[in-house]
């Protein structure tokens, strides 16, 4: 089995090499990440500039840095190696729940490789800090993986790991409602700044992503790329509307 890994949080992150390890236990691992960090830029694809790939020592892993977002990466990495049969991105240094999913580039880096008709993996950690130890968090990881491979579906599954897991269980993304808030202050120039926040109003519900990792399990939530109301769909006239 090839298996292609990228990450948002740049190559160089202590997260995407647990990864390797763990993935190296399946197949042959290629590594394709981002020069630099790229949390939150979601789906971006770069249009306007080309792209570079530069060989990256990483020690037992052939790898790649890329000028570019996760999406850029994948969908490069694919190319370059002629479609593997596996992506995975992350581990991501933080979690990636809920309404996180629509910004994270962890998880965008797994829906380009399922556009492309790759079967993918994102993975995060739910944690504030810098280097986090993911020695204890690797047999979790390779056994969501066996339990993955044994499972011919879902093709795109979000996981997020607590830093103390205890189990795995499978969830539902929690959609909540949040309260934004902008923060107004000043750097050290005395220049205004302003930095974006939001709080969630709702507690998690329970058997959602959110709800298993405040409960130290592993959480893992199938996702698909059709975004349409189809409940809501069913409930609208079938006919061509009337031309105005």
């Amino acid at each position: 089995m090839r298996i292609l890994i990228s990450n948002d949080d740049g190559i160089f992150s202590p997260g995407i090499r647990a990864l390797a390890d763990v993935a190296a236990h399946f197949g042959d691992v290629r590594i394709v990440a981002p020069d630099m960090e790229q949390s939150a830029k979601s789906h971006a694809v770069t249009i306007h500039r080309p792209l570079r790939y530069h060989a990256t020592d990483m020690g037992d892993f052939k790898a790649f840095r890329v000028n570019g977002t996760p999406a850029d990466c994948v969908a490069l990495g694919l190319y370059r190696w002629d479609k593997p049969d596996l992506v995975l991105s992350g581990i991501n240094l933080g979690s990636n729940l809920g309404n996180e999913i629509w910004h994270s580039g962890t998880v965008a880096a797994a829906k380009q490789a399922s556009l492309l008709g790759v079967r993918a993996v994102a993975f995060s950690l739910a944690t504030e800090g810098d280097s986090p130890d993911f020695e204890p968090l690797k047999p979790y990881v390779e056994r969501v993986l066996i339990h993955l491979l044994e499972t011919p579906t879902p093709r795109l599954v979000n996981v997020n790991l607590p830093p103390e897991p205890e189990g795995i269980q499978w969830t539902f993304q929690s959609v909540r409602a949040y309260e934004g808030k902008v923060v107004e202050g000043c750097d050290p120039l005395g220049r205004d700044h302003f930095w974006f926040v939001a709080e969630p109003t709702t507690r998690p519900e329970k058997g959602s992503d959110r709800w298993a990792v405040s409960n130290n399990m592993v959480a893992l939530t199938p996702l698909h790329l059709d975004v349409s109301d189809h409940e809501l769909l069913n409930t609208l006239p079938k006919e061509p509307l009337q031309n105005m």
